[in-house]
């Protein structure tokens, strides 16, 4: 019997929490994990109690020709990651040397946010179209490691 390793197992339920998200443009999920327990998870979509870009309408970002990567201040949701981190502050959590698994690379608000929130170390399985985040994360002392994605034989 063959086993998934810790980060496959986790980027797994990263994979399979991205599925809650109502995000028309990127399915994005994220999980804090600390001492392998799960501390907190998260997906991309609007407020609590806030219409979807679906029940507006569309995509604004969409709407407006952004690119992928840039004017996150523009969009109704919040990243799986800021949603992640607000389950793990809003029950008392403290996710201090944790480690988050995103489905995507983190933007610079988001990355932001990991530094802050005392995270430590970042597994994605797909990059991101953002430099910017790359280069305060590595300011940070942050490395983000991606595990590749497995395909189906």
């Amino acid at each position: 019997m063959e086993r998934p390793s810790w980060d496959e197992y986790f980027m797994g339920i990263a994979k399979l929490t991205a599925e809650r998200s109502t995000c028309l443009r990127r399915k994005v999920g994220a999980v804090i994990v600390q001492d392998k327990q799960i501390v907190a998870t998260g997906y991309n979509g609007a407020p609590k109690g806030m219409a979807h870009c679906d029940e507006k309408g569309g995509c604004l970002r969409e709407q407006l020709g952004i690119p992928s990567g840039e004017r996150h201040e523009l969009c109704r949701a919040l990243h799986a990651e800021q949603n992640a981190i607000i389950q793990a502050a809003t029950s008392g959590q403290s996710i201090e040397g944790a480690t988050i698994y995103i489905t995507n690379q983190p933007c610079s608000i988001c990355a932001k946010m990991i530094i802050n929130a005392g995270i430590r170390k970042i597994i994605v399985e797909q990059g991101y179209p953002d430099d910017f985040a790359v280069e305060i994360l590595d300011e940070a002392g942050l490395k983000v490691v991606t595990i590749q994605k497995e395909e189906n034989a």
